[in-house]
């Protein structure tokens, strides 16, 4: 029988240190700081043993739950300036963008899907705001999870 994954939210303080460790660890490694999960265990001061033993059951309330990521579409004219002008107003709402796919441009225009995070869920509301932006033709978003 399957054993269901149950979720909790704890606060650190109360937690052995190894969790917070094997969180340590993990950014390291996500951030390129160390080369090896075993220079990044040492340099952390966990044994390789405890971060592989909790590495896939302890993860950051931040990094899981309290961003939102968001499946944008758009038609953008054929313009110079016009997708960096929508990236630079992406990057005002604090938007990590994870990805950008860009059609070849048809009778003057191009469809755009860009994938990001957001931090807060009114940022979610500003994203309709880049309609008013010059040379955005057309804004929907696809999913928000």
């Amino acid at each position: 029988m399957e054993q269901k994954t149950q979720l909790i939210v704890v606060d650190a303080k109360i937690l052995p240190d190894v969790f917070t460790k094997v969180l340590e660890v993990k950014k390291l490694m996500a951030t390129k700081d160390e080369k090896s999960f075993a220079s990044a265990c040492k340099r952390i001061g966990i044994s390789r043993s405890a971060y592989y033993k909790y590495k896939d059951s302890v993860f950051s309330y931040d990094e899981l739950f309290s961003r939102k990521i968001v499946n944008l579409y758009l038609l953008l004219s054929d313009s110079p300036g016009v997708l960096s002008s929508v990236l630079v107003f992406l990057h005002s709402l604090h938007a990590n963008i994870m990805t950008v796919n860009q059609s070849i441009p048809v009778d003057g225009a191009a469809a755009v899907n860009i994938s990001l995070r957001l931090i807060s869920p009114e940022e979610l509301k500003l994203l309709y705001s880049i309609s008013d932006l010059e040379g955005v033709l057309e804004v929907k978003i696809l999913s928000a999870e």
